[in-house]
């Protein structure tokens, strides 16, 4: 027997620090609910745990941003409702002025009233804020590196004498494209009017035997004019907003002022195109809607002032004027509505955005959570068995101190 070493309660006394050390990491993570409270209690895990949470918190983020940014957009949205309204109560009255059953008199009244029209569309533009940010003033405009004004290109006409180049078509022997006479004849008189700066520019043309098409484009001063392939484009020969030509519109008359409707109606079918308005940076508006570098929307709203949509000092004191303002307006109200369709799309878009997000922050955290989380029953066992343990292990060590004392008996 030996008492200097007792090697039996130095085993007890190892075996009870592991059960008390085990007891304490469970009670840890009972209590914190979590099985990793530190790097060495999973070391890989915790690594892929902490990435996984910055990708969480990134995805949440982003559901936030989206919704800015659909806020942002139902704010330039409603606003451009409101210029809607405007046009078309401008078109209203454009329409009401270009018949003759009004005075001169009466067209004034009128004019006030789109004047004031005219000056509310560039209020909503210029005061369209979000977080102090304006929407409609063009600064969130997409990039612009050529000042092109409009394009105007007309519908399909053909030459009926196929031997003669098109620059050099005989308007009398102009056909729209299903073969039809346009009906042009000598003498008939070929009148255009379009909008340029708030002013409606007119001029017109008598129809002889030997007047071309290229004659006829050359009736709109202010533009450069082709025409090929069946096709007459006119563009504004300087650039920027203040030289683009709105509302192009023909008109055939005879000899006896009587209108070929026919040919009117052929000749003025333009399709109007902005390619450019004023040069500028880019300044659209970029949305994080991911958790990572790089995943982001951009959105670009133009220019939505009277001048951009053309209807800056748009007259109608005139039966001829408010006959080319209706055109202007129509083209104006399709340009707002081409925005506000690129708007709603896009608010859609981040409708299925935050849902994708959500689902992937939720799918995510699952992920996080088998990694992090402790499974609370699994280790309420192995508390409670190491809490058994710890208790044995003291009971076995008073044992293990009794043993020595039997040398005693020796001396006896």
């Amino acid at each position: 027997m030996r008492i200097n070493h007792n090697i039996a309660a130095l085993n007890t006394h190892r075996q009870m620090g592991q059960a008390n050390q085990a007891q304490q990491n469970s009670m840890e993570k009972l209590s914190s609910g979590l099985r990793i409270n530190k790097a060495g209690d999973d070391a890989a895990g915790l690594a892929i745990s902490e990435k996984m949470r910055g990708q969480i918190r990134g995805l949440d983020q982003a559901q936030r941003n989206s919704q800015d940014g659909i806020s942002m957009i139902q704010t330039a949205e409603g606003a451009l409702n409101e210029t809607h309204d405007i046009l078309q109560r401008m078109r209203e009255l454009s329409v009401q002025s270009s018949n003759d059953t009004n005075t001169a008199d009466d067209r004034k009244e009128i004019q006030k009233e789109i004047d004031q029209l005219s000056s509310e569309i560039d209020r909503i533009s210029n005061d369209t804020e979000f977080n102090t940010k304006n929407l409609l003033d063009g600064s969130m405009g997409g990039p612009v590196d050529a000042a092109v004004a409009n394009v105007n290109e007309s519908g399909v006409l053909q030459v009926s004498d196929t031997n003669i180049t098109d620059g050099a078509g005989v308007l009398t022997e102009l056909e729209d494209s299903d073969g039809n006479s346009l009906g042009i004849a000598v003498d008939d008189v070929i009148k255009v009017s379009y909008v340029k700066d708030g002013e409606t520019i007119e001029d017109s043309l008598t129809v002889g035997a030997t007047t071309a098409v290229s004659d006829l484009a050359g009736l709109v001063s202010d533009a450069d004019t082709t025409y090929a392939d069946g096709k007459i484009n006119l563009t504004a020969t300087d650039g920027g907003t203040s030289n683009a030509i709105n509302g192009l519109t023909f008109s055939v008359e005879d000899s006896s002022g009587n209108v070929r409707t026919a040919a009117t109606d052929v000749l003025s079918n333009f399709s109007e195109t902005t390619q450019a308005e004023n040069v500028r940076q880019d300044g659209s508006a970029t949305f994080q809607i991911g958790s990572n570098t790089g995943q982001n929307l951009s959105l670009s709203i133009n220019e939505m002032t009277s001048s951009s949509l053309g209807v800056e000092g748009l007259q109608v004191s005139t039966q001829s004027q408010a006959n080319t303002a209706i055109n202007v307006i129509d083209t104006a109200i399709s340009k707002v509505s081409a925005e506000r369709s690129k708007l709603g799309a896009t608010q859609n878009r981040l409708d299925h955005t935050i849902n994708n997000l959500s689902t992937s922050s939720e799918n995510l955290t699952a992920a996080e959570s088998r990694i992090r989380d402790v499974d609370m029953a699994a280790e309420m066992m192995n508390q409670t068995k190491n809490s058994i343990l710890g208790q044995a292990s003291q009971a076995m060590l008073a044992q293990a101190n009794q043993q020595p004392q039997g040398v005693l008996q020796l001396l006896q």
